[in-house]
């Protein structure tokens, strides 16, 4: 059994850890709204201009938020899903938007990564890999 000054300890190290996202207070996903869009240069190696956003988060921060993928309609005081996933090469971002939700339109053209740009896969996709799967189980 732990002692006093153990559980003590353990007590306040639980405070003392520091998150990875802090603006997100514990959760996977928080609304937010846009507050001003502006674009970024990466670091170093990479050279690109990668569009990024400053959004109010419902936990009354503020943080930089990076648009994912081509192109988009959002405009100030547009509402976005932001998760803690940011882009790697640009500097202070470390959330990005989640797309297909609120305001933030899901991409139509696209043939893969499906889930990435908010959108479901046809259902003719799903079933013919189901018809594979079970012709090879079958066998």
């Amino acid at each position: 059994m732990a002692t006093k000054n153990q559980r003590a300890r353990l007590y306040y190290f639980k405070f003392l850890t520091k998150w990875r996202r802090p603006k997100l207070k514990m959760s996977p996903q928080r609304r937010g709204v846009v507050l001003r869009l502006r674009i970024c240069t990466p670091r170093k190696p990479n050279s690109a201009r990668r569009p990024i956003v400053k959004a109010r988060l419902s936990s009354k921060k503020r943080a930089l938020v990076h648009i994912p993928g081509k192109g988009h309609t959002l405009r100030r005081h547009s509402k976005v899903l932001v998760c803690g996933v940011g882009a790697r090469d640009l500097p202070l971002v470390n959330y990005s938007c989640l797309r297909g939700v609120y305001d933030f339109d899901a991409k139509l053209d696209i043939k893969k990564r499906w889930s990435v740009y908010g959108l479901k896969k046809p259902a003719h996709l799903c079933t013919h890999v189901r018809r594979c799967l079970r012709k090879l189980l079958d066998t």
